[in-house]
């Protein structure tokens, strides 16, 4: 009940204060993001923890000119791989037979579908699926925020080159995908923070097949 409280309470928030979150609480909203599930286990992103005003100042801009940018306290840029290649796959399965002290059959075998697989299509394709994995770690990011009691902004409405850009992300292999401010409502500036949650009844939103 107490993360459904959280839920409950928690938005998108569209004024911030400019508080500083604690850092041991930005490290637990990253842990949970670092923690969600990906396909294959490959974690395709990286997220990009921002905290220089300058370079916030220069996102705003080109992300529709929202104040959350500037007055939060961390901005996450979740940034996905451009591609899947061979190099990137042996890493995550070395990682694994590495940190697990052994190395199994059927897990090397599903390496090699995968090496056989991923590096061989679109880049455009291979992006699009990591960027997906990204969002899934966005979104317990938010959870995590909101279970801290940490206000939180889903963005989409940005450039992604301009952000590339400024980051440097392209030459790192990445794309920004979705950005995550963080930080605390400043509720007499914000037309969302009083009011009540919107959502579709349960029965509109789950079919229950027996």
């Amino acid at each position: 009940m107490e993360l459904l409280d959280k839920l409950n309470w928690r938005y998108a928030t569209k004024a911030m204060n400019g508080e500083k979150v604690a850092e041991d609480k930005v490290k637990r909203i990253l842990e949970a993001a670092r923690l969600a599930p990906t396909s294959s286990g490959l974690q395709p992103f990286e997220i990009i923890v921002v905290k220089n005003q300058d370079i916030k100042e220069k996102i705003k801009p080109i992300a529709w000119n929202q104040s959350v940018i500037t007055d939060c306290s961390h901005l996450l840029v979740f940034a996905a791989w451009d591609t899947y290649t061979a190099d990137r796959i042996n890493y995550m399965f070395d990682l694994t037979n590495d940190i697990r002290g052994f190395e199994n059959e059927g897990f090397e075998n599903y390496r090699q579908m995968l090496l056989s697989t991923y590096p061989q299509k679109d880049a455009e394709v291979n992006f699009n699926h990591a960027a997906k994995q990204a969002y899934i770690a966005f979104s317990q990011a938010i959870t995590a925020a909101a279970f801290e009691s940490v206000d939180a902004t889903p963005i989409e409405g940005f450039d992604p080159a301009a952000v590339d850009q400024i980051l440097g992300l392209r030459e790192k292999g990445l794309r920004s995908a979705v950005l995550l401010p963080i930080g605390y409502r400043q509720e007499n500036e914000d037309w969302l923070a009083n009011l009540v949650k919107v959502r579709k009844p349960l029965e509109d939103l789950v079919t229950v097949i027996e």
